[in-house]
């Protein structure tokens, strides 16, 4: 068993954090007044040593019953009891788990036991990877290291603390994924092959969502877990339609890179790169880079001594459909990624052709309400990013196609949202009834409204009633 004590740097951000919660220090103290100890447990240690910001704090007490815990708890709040039978307790409004030391029984319905005198080291045991598998003595403030994490964090080493142990939850393989894209740690060969081979054909999809989402939203390079599902050979059972892309040529003029996998990889991380307004939005265009290119492992082939893709974009809206399917339930998530790969080469196609700011409305509103002309920018210009010839890494540079087709967005008020329709159909109540003869005026209107800029609800209504008749 290592232990040592805490560097100075870590006991202070420690301190800092635990100052915000006295109720917490209280709570330790009393434990340790009836002789039990604390311990912070988990991922918090790990960010912690590596000098994260720190946001969910696991203590586990030992050397106390559950019931004697509780009752020091109370003194402190109302004790909320839902997770009791896995020996967790929490305080009402304060952000901690208080848990006993425990151990799952191996069974198709696993019991869960728990065992307040439990050796640390047994107790720590059944943690997913050693560098989750310490903890802080919140009293002496020495750091418990049973299976040398601290040593694998300064490496940059995933291994698991027992391979018996991270078979029992296949969620864990996916917590791999998205660990070794957050802290850019890699598995060892140990870890390597018990991922190669686990069975993870059970693991529901919204738990899968949950490790998907850490990948993307707090990973510099989310590329590297997704990278590895191909090395380990995996890649084809988690993400066939992406698979399916690992190969296809790309014409070299336009992608020095190569295949379309290494494109997509590219783009993945120069989207990360990127800002965002908030993490749906960052979503959004994380997975919609993700699907962008699947269309052209159904398109893609040599015409006339050229790779071409013709159509890529329409094609891969099915495929990236069925690929979210299996990482995410979310339909708003879903409908807002197909309609930035539908439209991922738009940008560049209106720059190009110096199209009137209608054009722009017209995409915006086809977009919306799930995506805008904004993301779709950024989709745009993580695909030009994911060109770089060294292959591992995306460019940084600026291009000014996109540059221009925001500044147009932005002119015409549209980047963030459609322009809003001057004529509704309330406006045509007691002229037009309600019903397909009144949409399809409405639509007319609208186009009528962006293509000549009307403004004025008489003047376009006027003008679209007249229309109507005429066409009648």
């Amino acid at each position: 068993m290592n232990i040592t004590k805490i560097s100075k740097s870590v006991q202070s951000a420690l301190d800092t954090y635990l100052d915000d919660y006295p109720p917490i220090l209280s709570i330790i103290r009393q434990i340790d007044a009836q002789g039990g100890k604390s311990f912070l447990v988990g991922g918090a240690v790990r960010d912690l040593l590596l000098g994260v910001k720190i946001k969910d704090l696991d203590i586990e007490v030992h050397g106390i019953p559950l019931g004697d815990l509780q009752t020091i708890l109370k003194k402190f709040g109302h004790v909320i009891l839902v997770g009791k039978v896995f020996g967790v307790l929490r305080i009402k409004g304060l952000d901690v788990d208080w848990s006993i030391p425990r151990k799952d029984l191996a069974g198709r319905k696993p019991e869960v036991v728990t065992d307040p005198f439990m050796d640390l080291r047994e107790a720590f045991l059944r943690r997913d990877l050693t560098i989750n598998a310490m903890g802080i003595d919140l009293i002496t403030h020495e750091l418990i290291d049973p299976f040398g994490g601290y040593n694998h964090l300064e490496n940059k080493i995933l291994s698991a603390p027992d391979k018996n142990k991270f078979l029992e939850d296949p969620l864990r393989f996916y917590r791999v994924m998205q660990f070794i894209s957050r802290f850019e740690m890699f598995p060892d060969e140990q870890l390597n092959e018990i991922c190669r081979d686990m069975d993870i054909s059970n693991v529901s999809v919204e738990r899968i969502e949950v490790e998907f989402d850490k990948l993307m939203l707090k990973s510099k390079k989310p590329s590297l877990g997704i990278r590895w599902l191909k090395e380990i050979e995996r890649l084809s059972e988690v993400l066939p339609e992406l698979y399916n892309i690992v190969d296809i040529p790309q014409e070299p003029s336009w992608h020095p890179e190569g295949e379309v996998f290494e494109h997509t990889m590219q783009c993945l991380d120069a989207a990360a790169a990127m800002k965002y307004d908030n993490e749906e939005d960052k979503l959004k265009v994380m997975y919609a880079v993700l699907c962008h290119d699947l269309g052209k492992s159904e398109t893609t082939e040599n015409i006339g001594g050229q790779w071409k893709s013709i159509g890529h974009s329409k094609e891969g809206v099915k495929l990236s459909k069925n690929m979210l399917s299996r990482i995410t339930k979310r339909k708003d998530l879903r409908d807002a990624v197909c309609k930035l790969v539908r439209y991922h080469m738009s940008p560049a196609q209106l720059v190009a052709a110096n199209s009137k700011p209608s054009a722009y409305k017209r995409l915006a509103k086809k977009l919306s309400p799930e995506a805008t002309l904004e993301l779709l920018a950024k989709v745009s210009l993580a695909d030009k990013q994911g060109r770089n010839p060294v292959k591992g890494a995306p460019l940084t540079k600026i291009f000014p196609a996109i540059d221009k087709f925001l500044q147009i967005a932005r002119t015409a008020k549209v980047e963030k949202v459609p322009e809003a329709p001057v004529l509704l159909g309330r406006d045509l109540m007691g002229i037009i009834e309600p019903g397909p003869k009144m949409g399809e005026l409405l639509k007319q209107a609208y186009e009528i409204q962006i293509e000549q800029g009307i403004k004025k609800k008489e003047t376009l209504k006027e003008i679209v009633l007249q229309e109507g008749k005429l066409a009648d």
